[in-house]
């Protein structure tokens, strides 16, 4: 389907990176760049569902990066990959930009199967350096050594582990052809924390050295042409220069990388001249480029950076962001649920906290940030940290509730299952966006948490059919010393207006029978317990009557429940959003397994495959456990029981 939307005269003549380098001069890319800006405000206002402010602050590094390098021979790597829409605009994928994360559309992040210039898949943050790195070395053992390799990294990113990995690995390789160019505008999803992003503040705002740098790095130049002894002491006098101005030692210089900048990173001319210049200097080196966030449109610039994030559809001409009014009481979403719960039971347990790699307002916990700031911390993008510093509380009798979404939680596995299950620390992990989450995609959907909590001893691991549920799981999550305790719900709205009911406790292990019926069981686990609900009432209508039960806990499974559901039914649904491989499906049969029951078991759920992007809804179906999906399942299994009885008959 050929887009709608009209590119500027220069952007029209862009089918990809050569066309550019090969048909504009430096002086035209200013309004290459305006066009790229234009672009993307034109086609994300109309079809929303996709980010935003990213991508216009890294306009003009986009179109420098290739205009310089010889794309897709070069490698680039972003980081994170929502910044990367003006990359992909350039490289062939204009006229179907428009189908943007949209089922069966392009994808909203890089992603190596969609085309050479996406040399890596980046959805999770803070990879770009230990990839470009490990390009880098690869193209050096294959004696490639005029192939450049370049890392666009965030400040956010910045701050997790991996990236300090990375950096620390690559001084080392004093070869390397990399580059790392720090996008630097304060901002992930929410505004950055920590020291990093203050020693960042103190280079960008050091008057001093900004005033002083430019002219010395003009004169280094210079008497870097003499030879390699002149190389040498050019080195040393420009890190005494940082070292001093600084009143500190540069960071990056200590891990052996040359660092230039900060440089404005909305120069285009200007940073096509420095990349220029960088290409000939070896080794490992950073560009500090200093963006801002949703730059060039003037709503995104002076309002909210966090609502321009990833804003929906809006009014371009007025910045008026279109929302739809329910009709009648609307749920709430989960993480609100989660944000005002979590306060409530922090005036009552002064022992709580909440903990948030970088996503406070995703998550809700801004609003208990913003209720009790000194027991509520964003530790950045730093989610194995998240982990163990909730440990450490929880060693001083302090009862963290560690919130992060389910597919960001993978990368602390390891510290979920030994600094804090082995040593059996009262932890809450709440696992916002669990299950299939929508337009993301494969690198952020919530498949896998039900298994991989599921195998850790200690672990307790529940999920919520609605908002009421949720609830009651935090507050019983916070009674006495209950060990590691995982709460897992799904993005979106749940499905009770009036929700705000008396904590209850639901003992750990208790599932409930939601209704009685015949012929077939449907066990579910979390949301959708909603969807079997649903399906019920249709069957109902042909005399279908199955039975429902909502387990709510994976680990420990509910046996008396169980032993009730093997003992009066032969034909058993489970329905869960999330991986069937080591899933809820395979808990109820592994239990019937080593209980010896005999019973024809349906699982529904996230099959063995990375599921790409489209709507929750879309998905559910695509992944056969939606309402539909349910009813053709139980009419499905009767089915298969009837037609045997009639072939007996006809014996």
């Amino acid at each position: 389907m050929s887009s709608i939307y009209k590119p500027g005269p220069f952007l029209s003549k862009i089918n990809i990176p050569e066309d550019l380098r090969s048909q504009f001069t430096k002086t035209d890319l200013p309004q290459v760049s305006s066009e790229l800006r234009q672009y993307i405000v034109d086609v994300i206002s109309e079809i929303g569902n996709s980010h935003f402010g990213a991508s216009l602050g890294v306009v003009e590094l986009t179109v420098a990066l290739h205009y310089v390098f010889n794309t897709p021979e070069d490698q680039l790597v972003w980081d994170v990959g929502h910044q990367a829409y003006g990359h992909k605009i350039l490289t062939g994928r204009r006229e179907q930009f428009h189908t943007n994360r949209l089922k069966g559309g392009i994808s909203g992040f890089p992603k190596r199967s969609e085309s050479e210039y996406d040399t890596f898949g980046v959805g999770h943050s803070s990879t770009s350096i230990s990839a470009a790195l490990g390009m880098a070395i690869a193209s050096r053992s294959k004696g490639d050594l005029n192939k450049h390799h370049i890392a666009v990294i965030g400040d956010g990113a910045m701050t997790a582990g991996l990236a300090f990995e990375g950096l620390n690995h690559a001084g080392f390789e004093k070869d390397a052809n990399l580059l790392v160019i720090l996008n630097d505008n304060c901002m992930s999803i929410d505004p950055n924390v920590g020291a990093l992003k203050e020693y960042l503040t103190d280079i960008t705002t050091s008057h001093t050295y900004n005033k002083v740098k430019d002219e010395v790095w003009n004169w280094l130049g210079v008497i870097s042409k003499f030879g390699p002894d002149a190389q040498k002491i050019a080195s040393k006098v420009s890190h005494a220069l940082k070292s001093t101005l600084l009143n500190q030692s540069n960071l990056f210089e200590s891990l052996n990388f040359r660092y230039f900048g900060p440089v404005d990173g909305h120069d285009v001319e200007g940073l096509v001249k420095v990349l220029e210049d960088l290409k000939d200097i070896p080794g490992p080196k950073i560009l500090h480029c200093l963006t801002k966030k949703g730059a060039g449109y003037k709503f995104s610039e002076e309002g909210n950076p966090t609502k321009w994030h990833a804003p929906g559809v809006f009014n371009k001409d007025t910045g008026e962001i279109v929302k739809v009014v329910p009709i009648g009481p609307e749920a709430p979403k989960y993480q609100d649920v989660f944000g005002h719960t979590i306060v409530e039971l922090a005036e009552r347990n002064k022992n709580i906290m909440g903990i948030t790699p970088a996503m406070p307002s995703g998550s809700s916990l801004n609003i208990m940030m913003k209720a009790m700031p000194d027991r509520a911390f964003d530790v950045g993008i730093a989610e194995q940290h998240a982990v163990t510093f909730s440990a450490g509380l929880a060693t001083q009798g302090m009862l963290p509730f560690c919130n992060i979404y389910s597919s960001f939680m993978q990368r602390a596995f390891d510290q979920v299952l030994h600094d804090v299950a082995l040593q059996n620390l009262n932890v809450v992990f709440c696992l916002d966006r669990g299950g299939l989450v929508g337009a993301d995609g494969a690198t952020h959907h919530g498949a896998y948490d039900l298994a991989y909590m599921r195998c850790i001893p200690n672990m307790v691991v529940s999920a919520p059919m609605n908002e009421q549920e949720l609830r009651n799981l935090m507050y019983t999550a916070q009674l006495e010393n209950k060990g590691p305790f995982t709460i897992r719900y799904p993005r979106g709205n749940g499905v009770m207006t009036d929700w705000k009911t008396p904590f209850e406790e639901i003992p750990v292990g208790k599932g409930r029978r939601v209704s009685s019926g015949e012929g077939v069981a449907i066990l579910t686990l979390g949301h959708p317990g909603n969807f079997a609900q649903e399906a019920i009432k249709t069957l109902t209508k042909s005399g279908i009557t199955p039975a429902h039960y909502d387990l709510r806990f994976v680990k420990p499974l509910d046996e008396m429940l169980l032993h009730e559901v093997f003992s009066k039914f032969d034909k058993v649904i489970t329905v869960e959003d999330g991986c069937l491989m080591g899933g809820f499906g395979s808990a109820v049969l592994e239990f019937m397994a080593d209980r010896g029951y005999k019973a024809e078991v349906v699982r529904l759920g996230i099959p063995d495959e990375y599921i790409h992007h489209g709507t929750q809804e879309e998905l559910w179906a695509t992944c056969g456990f939606d309402v539909a999906a349910i009813v053709a399942s139980v009419e499905r299994i009767l089915m298969v029981d009837l037609t045997k009885t009639a072939g007996v008959q006809l014996g």
